[in-house]
């Protein structure tokens, strides 16, 4: 197999920056060659020219599914950068609770999902707040553009080295063995969180409501400033006045461009 060139990796990162915003430098030319060398293999490719006309034709989705799946990272586990589930629960919670508690009306956005742990964490969290006062209407959308860990979070298996990291109430009570080494999270948790496949890059989001909470962390740190800053115009649409959003600690706002106020690290409310 030949070594991608630097005329191809150009075409192939263009090809990716169109489609979902994400920037692959340079330094990510032999990162893109090896995840990708197999798909050319198993496809009976030559070279990466050849596969960037077969991404450029595919008319299924199927390539590019593929593509988007080997060339993203989704590395998470429960609980990762746990001060912002610390805001969620006592300060973003209560003032739904204060805000909505006539209606009794929860709307939460997990717009960069991964292999479910944030969105599965977030539900557990809604879950204890919301016990003593029943009736709520709670709406969790959980998106990626990854169908391959989508379908993990759907499944909601997971190693029980990875669960041991929860507070043991929460394995108790959200968790139930499954096979060999691995639990599954209960009927009562998954039940609650709509897995959808978005791309965020999509002109125009197809939200017939607001969101209160919006966590899209990790995410932007693969865009250009002009793609983070529209992506965040449009968060601060989608929100309610009040409410906030959850970006990942090696993210930042432009603090000039955006109307989000910043509250903490990697944390910003919309001004009532």
């Amino acid at each position: 197999m030949k070594d991608i060139t630097e005329k191809e990796f150009d075409k192939i990162r263009a090809h990716v920056k169109e489609l979902f915003g994400i920037n692959l430098g340079d330094e990510k030319r032999s990162l893109v060659y090896s995840r990708l060398r197999g798909v050319l293999q198993e496809q009976g490719l030559t070279d990466f020219s050849e596969y960037y006309k077969y991404l450029k034709n595919d008319k299924t989705g199927k390539a590019t599914t593929v593509f988007i799946d080997k060339i993203t990272t989704n590395h998470t586990f429960f609980m990762r950068e746990s001060d912002h589930f610390d805001i969620f629960r006592d300060k973003a919670l209560p003032f739904i609770k204060e805000e909505y508690g006539k209606q009794k009306d929860l709307r939460l956005w997990c717009a960069a999902c991964s292999s479910g742990e944030e969105s599965y964490t977030l539900q557990m969290i809604v879950q204890d707040f919301f016990k003593n006062d029943p009736g709520w209407n709670i709406e969790m959308l959980a998106t990626d553009i990854s169908t391959t860990v989508l379908d993990k979070a759907v499944h909601g298996v997971y190693s029980n080295e990875s669960v041991s990291t929860l507070p043991k109430d929460w394995q108790q009570k959200y968790f139930k063995p499954h096979e060999t080494g691995t639990s599954i999270v209960v009927d009562s948790v998954k039940n609650k969180i709509t897995y959808r496949k978005f791309n965020l890059m999509e002109d125009k989001f197809p939200f017939k409501k607001k969101f209160q909470i919006i966590f899209c962390r990790n995410v932007m740190i693969y865009f250009d400033a002009e793609t983070r800053d529209t992506l965040v115009s449009k968060f601060y649409d989608l929100t309610e006045p009040g409410g906030y959003l959850f970006i990942g600690h090696s993210e930042s706002l432009n603090h000039t461009g955006t109307k989000f106020k910043y509250i903490s690290p990697a944390t910003y409310r919309k001004e009532k």
